[in-house]
């Protein structure tokens, strides 16, 4: 018997990605899926439920059509209120869900007993780097994090010699050196901007020249990684690395942050003091804004503007590139659902790392 996969809508404000393209269910049907997704949920992705039913899915009107016929529901964000109306015991749940910052939300989805996976838990190792959907939507957000950069600001990136006289390349400052981060500094110096980063994790140094950029950081081995995350460093680590990047700050035409602690807040890296040190026309990009923000002004999706500093928060970067990002999505679900199920049949292998990190609810045995 074939496992009935669905595919939600995206009911997100701002939301434009889909979790699995027509390109996938082909895979999903090798796999033992008959796969059906919810009407329009692909069409601010530009791909049309005339794609996904010559791809061989079932289109179905209604959300409740849509969860009622499912033994998987796939979407990207967690689950909404009206979801979880029509969810019903014996299920099976996949999505981002950032379980450690959504207790009532676990506990609802444990009452309604399904089972869940959170995309989001994906363990940081090599062989689930296909499936990590931080990252694939991390390479995409540095990358459009830096034309935000340059759409607001008041200079152009490289240097310009006219007639005229010569334009200085702008100065680039990004704070965090991760996936999103080392894209932001790869896409800064195409554009030829003078580019600085700076992160507590000092194996980044590497990285970050190899770019071609210059590495800012306090020289100081008391922060701990897990996860390929920093964790959460003290007051007067932070306060070092303030003095270390002032300069810098000071001088840079464009900020971009990236900083994120996995399952907390994102830390505040930049303060209303330190704002005001720099240039009047500067542009701070707050990637992190979804998570609180990595500067004291941030707001999201809000542009904030201090004495002459513009602040711009975009919660989510991914969705302004809703083609590339469902694909690159797409390709993580449909090679993760390739780890987790055998002969139409979830596997349910709780020795695996990747299972045991990603399932945050396991109702089989009720």
């Amino acid at each position: 018997m074939l496992l009935k996969l669905s595919i939600l809508k995206e009911t997100n404000e701002g939301e434009t990605r889909v979790a699995i393209v027509p390109k996938s269910i082909a895979k999903l049907q090798k796999l033992g899926f008959q796969v059906s997704i919810q009407s329009d949920a692909g069409a601010q992705a530009s791909f049309t439920d005339e794609e996904y039913k010559n791809a061989g899915a079932t289109i179905y009107s209604t959300l409740q059509d849509s969860i009622e016929n499912a033994d998987l529901i796939v979407k990207i964000n967690p689950p909404s209120a009206e979801d979880l109306k029509h969810l019903k015991k014996g299920q099976t749940w996949l999505s981002q869900l950032f379980h450690r910052l959504n207790d009532d939300l676990i506990n609802a989805l444990k009452t309604k007993g399904v089972s869940a996976f959170s995309l989001d838990a994906m363990p940081r190792i090599s062989r689930a780097q296909s499936m990590d959907v931080l990252s694939s939507q991390s390479n995409l957000s540095g990358y459009k994090a830096v034309i935000a950069g340059a759409e607001h600001s008041s200079k152009i990136f490289p240097m310009l010699m006219t007639a005229a006289g010569t334009i200085t390349p702008s100065r680039v400052l990004i704070f965090g050196v991760g996936v999103a981060g080392l894209q932001a500094i790869a896409t800064a110096k195409r554009l030829g901007a003078i580019v600085e980063a700076t992160d507590v994790r000092l194996e980044c140094k590497e990285q970050t020249e190899s770019l071609g950029a210059k590495f800012l950081t306090v020289e100081d081995d008391g922060v701990k990684v897990e996860g390929g995350y920093a964790q959460e460093v003290t007051p007067e680590y932070l306060a070092k690395q303030k003095e270390v990047v002032n300069k810098s700050l000071a001088q840079a035409d464009i900020v971009i942050t990236t900083a994120l602690v996995q399952g907390a807040k994102a830390p505040v890296l930049i303060s209303k003091e330190q704002i005001e040190l720099m240039k009047n026309g500067s542009v701070i990009i707050d990637m992190a804004v979804a998570k609180g923000g990595n500067t004291a002004l941030s707001k999201a999706d809000e542009i904030v503007f201090h004495q002459g500093v513009k602040i711009v928060g975009i919660s989510n970067f991914p969705a302004q590139l809703p083609t590339n990002a469902s694909e690159l999505l797409s390709r993580n679900v449909d090679t993760f659902l390739s780890h987790i199920v055998e002969d139409g049949a979830f596997k349910w292998d709780m020795e695996d790392e990747i299972t045991r990190e990603t399932l945050i609810i396991n109702n089989t045995n009720n």
